[in-house]
């Protein structure tokens, strides 16, 4: 049986973490929030749900999924499968199972959760993060006739193949950069269509002006960096 780990990083979000946690299935051997500096209960509420609990100073989503894959990379024994997840309850954990399986059945290394409109409940995703994604996955298909259609938090993938991709990013590129390098390094890969619900209180990035502008640079930057590289 794969052993499988999930890593979540989580900002203010102590009125969501406890959801996300309790709807992971248990064929999850282990769950690691990485609190990126939070000031609220995160972290209390995240250990009161049974999860492992890390704290990362700098703010920054690829901080805290570097920090969490720190933490695992120290464990006497490897998993097999990481999962990132976002703290804000916007995915549903219980589709983990879904997607995990083509890794575990069909031996494919990187699954992507797509946030299919038909699927997305109204309002989920900002204007700046719909037309963003299409920008982006526009792009990847263009440079690199990529298959994605989302940049989308809820992923798994091998854990020697996430090693294999020596990941950097330390802020919002974490996303757009794993999903680059595994197209550049041939991985094989699958876009599976997910469930995507309004988040519980406010995004950090897309809520925000100057997020979503910091976001969008940082994506695009990646994009032509590995377009001409």
């Amino acid at each position: 049986m794969s052993v499988i780990k999930v890593i979540i990083p989580a900002f203010n979000e102590e009125d969501s973490i406890h959801h996300v946690i309790n709807d992971i299935p248990d064929i999850v051997n282990e769950i690691i929030v990485v609190s990126n500096n939070s000031s609220d209960n995160t972290e209390t509420n995240a250990k009161k749900a049974g999860a492992t609990v890390l704290t990362e100073f700098h703010k920054g989503y690829g901080y805290a999924c570097l920090k969490g894959m720190d933490y695992i990379d120290k464990q006497n024994e490897n998993p097999d499968i990481i999962v990132f997840l976002d703290g804000d309850y916007s995915d549903y954990p219980e589709e983990l199972t879904k997607i995990v399986r083509p890794i575990i059945e069909d031996d494919i290394d990187f699954v992507v959760g797509g946030r299919v409109k038909e699927l997305r409940e109204k309002g989920a995703m900002t204007f700046p993060q719909i037309f963003g994604n299409w920008l982006a996955t526009s792009l990847m298909r263009l440079f690199f006739r990529s298959r994605f259609t989302d940049l989308g938090p809820f992923r798994a993938i091998k854990y020697n193949k996430l090693l294999e991709l020596k990941m950097r990013d330390k802020t919002y590129g974490w996303t757009v950069e794993m999903q680059l390098k595994a197209l550049k390094q041939k991985f094989t890969y699958e876009e599976i269509p997910v469930n995507y619900r309004n988040r519980i209180g406010v995004s950090k990035v897309s809520g925000t002006i100057k997020g979503a502008i910091f976001a969008g640079v940082k994506i695009l930057s990646w994009i032509f960096k590995y377009s001409f590289k």
